[in-house]
């Protein structure tokens, strides 16, 4: 399935929607960019029911291309918030220091913790939701080292790790369909005894957000929040930045598969005969059967994991995001009318597990058109849930400061004032 993602810092920084009206006016530019923020969060939600459950691409269309859209880019957009609210936790625009900054990194790893354990209790619901929160905390950990670098370091090291780290992921994922290595580690793994999963294999190799290709994306996100997003221009350069990683990554895809010889033909055997002309953007390519030929990597499939997929989403992101840190600080009557939306994004987690949640509750007592893969009938569905999320989240952001879960995560990492 794709995305699943969500940020585990929900800005809780950002005042609530409709109230503080007295910070908002007195800070405009601060403010405005975490409601950007926000924005973009609530968009990479709807993005997620859209995949869990809309109707199939296959519809086609604008609604089809809508679906197709979402597929694989929210995820991206979501892991790259992720990095973004890193930074935000542990301090910007200058990473704090001392006993601050100890606890700061305290907070961190408390988080990553609690989204680890409650991901691997949404994935004992047995959803079809490849359920993203367990990868979400391993990735916290694995990108926390670099939160006191600059932009400029951090861009630097995602482009590098969007280079290196999808061919590492294509040579270790051969080596475990070629060997048994792999079942040996899963045999003595804790992890994997007590979830009954493949373990730190599937969270770093094999599952559906893997580790090693994942954080490009919340590295790119924490050089974004590293930026003065308040000077003229740099939002536009974001923009543009943006736009730019997504012809490379797509377009580069599109020329590869057709000027290297056969890799057309190579992906289209793997993937079980069917066409792979839309492999450059579109994971209705499918996935290798069997052994994953040296083509793949040419591909940009949003899960396919290869640097072409990883620049255009990352590229994909950074527009989106740009987009809403405008339109927040320069479209004030607009960032009104999206107040349902921000709201969605300042409660992202509690919004996520409860789809879940309620996917699998609905499977359970009645059909359900999305979960059976039907297609228009699943239109409704869709727009029930959207509806039901604005709803919820705009009355709970004018009401308390965080959402449910958001204020238990809060609550939770208070622990982390003990370090000194």
């Amino acid at each position: 399935m794709a995305p699943k993602a969500l940020s585990a810092e929900p800005a809780d920084e950002s005042p609530p929607l409709g109230l503080d009206r007295f910070h908002v006016l007195a800070d405009r530019p601060s403010t405005g960019r975490l409601i950007g923020i926000d924005l973009a969060r609530g968009l990479a939600v709807f993005g997620m029911y859209a995949v869990h459950v809309g109707p199939d691409v296959t519809v086609g269309g604008p609604v089809g291309f809508l679906l197709e859209t979402a597929r694989g880019r929210s995820s991206a957009l979501f892991a790259l918030l992720a990095g973004f609210s890193l930074v935000i936790i542990t301090g910007r625009p200058h990473p704090a220091t001392g006993r601050a900054g100890r606890q700061a990194v305290a907070r961190v790893v408390i988080r990553a913790v609690v989204l680890l354990v409650l991901g691997y209790a949404l994935t004992a619901l047995d959803t079809d939701v490849d359920v993203i929160l367990s990868f979400y905390g391993l990735l916290f950990l694995a990108v926390l080292p670099l939160h006191r670098l600059r932009a400029g370091a951090l861009a630097l090291i995602a482009a590098a790790s969007a280079l290196i780290m999808p061919q590492v992921l294509y040579v270790i994922r051969t080596s475990i369909e070629d060997g048994n290595w792999a079942d040996t580690v899963t045999a003595h793994d804790p992890l994997a005894r007590v979830t009954g999963t493949d373990g730190i294999i599937e969270l770093l190799f094999t599952g559906a957000y893997p580790v090693l290709t994942w954080i490009p994306f919340l590295i790119a996100g924490m050089a974004a929040a590293r930026l003065d997003l308040a000077r003229p221009g740099v939002r536009s350069r974001l923009a543009v930045v943006g736009g730019a990683l997504a012809v490379l990554g797509y377009g580069g895809s599109w020329l590869a598969l057709r000027l290297v010889p056969g890799a057309l033909t190579a992906v289209a055997s793997a993937t079980g005969g069917g066409s792979a002309s839309s492999a450059w953007w579109s994971d209705t390519v499918g996935e290798p059967e069997g052994h994953t030929p040296l083509a793949w990597l040419l591909v940009a499939a949003p899960h396919s994991q290869t640097t072409f997929s990883v620049v255009g989403n990352s590229g994909v992101a950074l527009a989106v995001v740009a987009a809403c840190l405008t339109a927040a600080d320069r479209m004030p009557r607009l960032t009104r009318l999206a107040a349902p939306v921000a709201a969605v994004g300042m409660t992202a987690l509690t919004l996520y597990v409860l789809h879940i949640v309620a996917l699998w509750f609905f499977e359970d007592i009645w059909y359900v058109p999305a979960v059976d893969g039907d297609t228009l009938s699943a239109l409704p569905v869709l727009l029930g849930f959207i509806a039901t999320a604005m709803l919820l989240a705009t009355v709970w952001t004018r009401l308390l400061r965080r959402g449910p879960l958001e204020q238990l995560l809060h609550v939770v990492t208070r622990a982390a004032q003990a370090v000194r």
